[in-house]
C-alpha cells in the first residue's frame, strides 16, 4: 500500500512537472499533492532518481527549492535534426567577465561592477538582461537608489548548478586575468577618447 502511494505522488509531481514547463517550487508540489512539504521533496526527489537510473530523454532538475522537468543535453544533437535549431546567445568575454561579478558579488549595483571592471558597463548589463541570466532584484537604500542585479534561474540551469553557494571558487589566475583584461580596455577606451579630443583640437584651428 505504501508503495502504491509513493508511486502516485512520483506521478503526482511528474505531471506537474510537464505540464507547467517551468521550475515549480516545492510549496507547489506539497499543494498539488495534499501533503506537507517534506513529503513532495521526498517524491520529488524520488522521481528524480528514477530519470536519472532509467535512460530518459528527460531529467529532473533541483533548482534550489524548485524542480523541473528538461531535455536532456545530450539529446539536443537529435533534437535539432527534427526542429530548428534555436538562436545561439554567445556570450563574449566582456559579458561573461560582468556576469561573473554579478554572480559572485550578488546583489551589487552597476556601479560596484564598474569599479571592479574599471570601465563602463551598461551595454553589458543590458545583454545580460536580455539573455535572462541577470535581473533587477531591487533598489540599494542610497541616494539616488540604484538598481540592485543578481542571476536568474535561468542562469543556474545554463551553467549546471542547483544553487550559486554551487559555484566554484575562482582562481588567483583569473582573477588576475580579469582585472589585466579591464585594465587593457580601460587604456583603449582612454585612448580613443583622447584621439577624439586631438581630432575636434585640430577641426577648431582650421576653422
Amino acid at each position: 500500500m505504501k508503495k502504491n502511494k509513493s508511486a502516485e505522488e512520483e506521478a503526482i509531481v511528474e505531471a506537474v512537472l510537464f505540464t507547467m514547463g517551468k521550475s515549480v517550487e516545492t510549496r507547489q508540489l506539497a499543494a498539488a499533492l495534499r501533503a506537507d512539504m517534506d513529503t513532495a521533496r521526498e517524491a520529488a526527489l524520488r522521481l528524480k532518481k528514477r530519470y536519472d537510473r532509467g535512460k530518459h530523454g528527460m531529467q529532473i532538475t533541483r533548482l534550489e527549492d524548485s524542480w523541473q522537468m528538461c531535455t536532456r543535453a545530450e539529446y539536443y544533437e537529435n533534437l535539432i535534426e527534427v526542429a530548428s535549431a534555436p538562436k545561439k546567445q554567445v556570450l563574449t568575454d566582456v559579458a561573461l567577465e560582468t556576469l561573473s561579478i554579478v554572480a559572485y558579488k550578488q546583489p551589487i549595483t552597476k556601479l560596484e561592477i564598474e569599479k571592479i571592471r574599471g570601465v563602463k558597463s551598461d551595454h553589458a548589463v543590458n545583454r545580460l538582461i536580455d539573455y535572462n541570466l541577470v535581473y533587477e532584484v531591487g533598489r540599494l537604500d542610497a541616494p539616488g537608489r540604484p538598481a540592485l542585479f543578481a542571476t536568474t534561474e535561468e542562469f543556474l540551469r545554463r551553467f549546471g548548478v542547483g544553487s550559486t553557494k554551487e559555484l566554484p571558487v575562482p582562481a588567483q589566475d583569473k582573477l588576475d586575468e580579469f582585472r589585466l583584461e579591464a585594465e587593457e580596455e580601460l587604456k583603449l577606451a582612454a585612448g580613443e577618447e583622447r584621439e577624439l579630443s586631438e581630432d575636434a583640437g585640430e577641426s577648431m584651428s582650421i576653422i
